[in-house]
């Protein structure tokens, strides 16, 4: 064995500083040294003595040793501060991890968690979207506040959501409410002193976010893979269908290309009831507004033959005949809801309800949605944030697999887990949509005009960008927008209609420019950011 003495015969690199360690079961004879080096790139002459590894090449490998497979010295390199304050995944077992110069107090007793979804609402007004983000107000981030100060998720964990393996089915957009959406995480649900510990989380959240419930799931459960599609609505006030203004920068723009085009007649929105009106030819703005908000759709009135809107029913059953007396629309402005089910939705989705809308005032043929399919860029501008709503997430997919394996198993089986089911609770969430989302629209409507706001936006503009909206519904040259060109007059949105809320309500959340945002954002943060 070797001989702490020979090291002063032998060509080693100097010790500074001998320690003896004595393993358990072993003579003195049999002492282990270590040696710190202060100049570990020399090398020994003498082979007489035994290597200090049995392995010593494989350590040379691991660049644990030096060439003569000496331990090597980390004297004069600098420190590693990669990985300090930060745990290994160990329990307490590292007592560097500890804060240093602090004396940590008696630790509170582990409790068990169970991998949890929950199923929530929030109005987003305030909040900017739903992903945690630092120093900016989420919806994740009060609800794991909230967690934890209810003893859902320990002290030990408080500090980073990644430990209880946070998750959402759906990310939505600064602003943007839900209805119903789902997180997942590692959560303690049996609290000390806490009957009904859902009830208790609600008590720390703010009234416009709500927690519906909570499902035991899968520990493989995965809240955004295991999600199978989504639900959103959009609300819009009916007057958005109204033609654009004669005179306009958008409708002289629009009328000079369609001049162009042979063989169509354009849009004549002078025609329109609404602008044919004596009082529109010299209105202002906020006359235009006025009259704007009692418009709605026309729909028939009086005697009718209604066999189309039955069953079962010949045109010339007399019984087709009823009499409507009156239409009456809730509140003072006309609203219309699309619903779109998909299997996700990307980043600024705002977009489609965008081309629908803008073609339908416009009378452009459904092809341009088509042609909006091809290889062709344009300029497509986004909806106001204020009309979107997740309705919920579906998991039809992991229902059926643990419906499957529910058979097998009694309720009780510590195995058993219960389908995902928003309807459980849609009394709750029609209430809530009621009080905290549709009011919450229609107030700052009223109040602001967002909606007036965003389509006059449209009218002012007289370049070339929007040629897409025309009689033929075929994007025209001067509209494809190509990367690295830049454009003349190109069509500038607005920051202010991706908020929900405004100064004098709530606070206005910060908003980061597009184009900057955009520029910063590679495939894989694209994917993390759809809904």
């Amino acid at each position: 064995m070797y001989d702490p003495h020979d090291s002063e015969r032998s060509h080693s690199p100097p010790a500074k500083r001998p320690i003896t360690e004595v393993q358990a079961g072993s003579s003195e004879s049999f002492k282990r040294v270590k040696i710190e080096h202060e100049e570990p790139e020399k090398t020994l002459h003498s082979t007489e003595h035994e290597s200090p590894s049995d392995t010593p090449a494989a350590d040379m490998k691991r660049g644990k040793r030096d060439a003569a497979g000496w331990a090597k010295s980390r004297r004069g390199k600098a420190k590693d501060t990669k990985h300090k304050g930060r745990r290994r995944g160990t329990r307490g077992q590292d007592k560097d991890a500890e804060k240093e110069g602090e004396e940590q107090g008696p630790r509170a007793p582990r409790l068990p968690k169970k991998q949890s979804a929950l199923l929530i609402g929030f109005c987003g007004t305030g909040c900017n979207g739903m992903q945690i983000q630092p120093d900016v107000r989420t919806i994740e981030g009060v609800l794991f506040d909230a967690l934890v100060r209810a003893g859902a998720v320990s002290s030990d964990n408080a500090d980073d959501p990644v430990k209880v393996n946070l998750g959402r089915a759906a990310r939505t957009d600064a602003g943007v409410h839900a209805a119903g959406n789902l997180v997942s995480m590692k959560l303690i649900t049996a609290i000390p002193g806490v009957e009904d510990w859902v009830a208790r989380v609600n008590e720390e959240l703010p009234p416009e976010i709500r927690v519906w419930g909570s499902v035991r799931v899968q520990n493989s459960f995965n809240a955004r893979m295991s999600c199978d599609s989504r639900k959103y609505t959009y609300f819009f006030p009916s007057y958005l269908l109204i033609p654009p203004k004669p005179g306009s920068g958008f409708q002289r723009a629009y009328e000079q290309h369609a001049q162009s085009m042979q063989g169509v007649v354009p849009l004549d929105a002078s025609a329109h009831p609404f602008w044919s009106a004596p009082e529109s030819h010299s209105s202002s703005s906020m006359d235009d507004l006025v009259r704007e908000r009692s418009w709605s759709i026309s729909a028939d009135q009086g005697r009718s033959n209604f066999h189309n809107f039955t069953v079962g029913r010949e045109f010339g059953d007399r019984s087709n005949q009823r009499h409507m007396w009156k239409i009456e629309v809730y509140g003072d402005t006309e609203w219309i809801s699309v619903l779109f089910h998909g299997q996700s939705f990307m980043l600024h989705q705002r977009k489609m309800m965008s081309a629908l809308i803008l073609s339908c005032r416009t009378d452009t043929p459904s092809q341009v949605i088509d042609e909006l399919y091809g290889p062709r860029m344009v300029m497509v501008p986004k909806m106001p944030a204020l009309g979107l709503l997740l309705e919920y997430p579906i998991f039809d997919s992991y229902n059926k697999k643990v419906t499957s394996i529910n058979e097998k198993l009694e309720p009780s089986h510590p195995d058993h887990r219960p389908e995902i089911d928003f309807e459980k609770h849609r009394e709750s969430i029609d209430a809530f949509k009621q009080t905290f989302i549709y009011d919450n629209m229609r107030c700052i409507e009223d109040r602001d005009g967002v909606f007036d706001a965003w389509v006059r936006s449209i009218d002012t503009y007289g370049g070339d960008d929007l040629l897409y909206l025309n009689p033929k519904g075929i994007i025209p040259a001067a509209a494809v927008i190509k990367k690295g060109d830049k454009r003349d007059n190109p069509f500038k949105e607005k920051r202010k209609f991706d908020l929900t809320s405004f100064p004098d309500k709530q606070g206005t959340p910060a908003v980061e420019d597009d184009k900057e945002t955009e520029s910063k954002l590679n495939k894989s943060r694209l994917e993390d950011m759809e809904g």
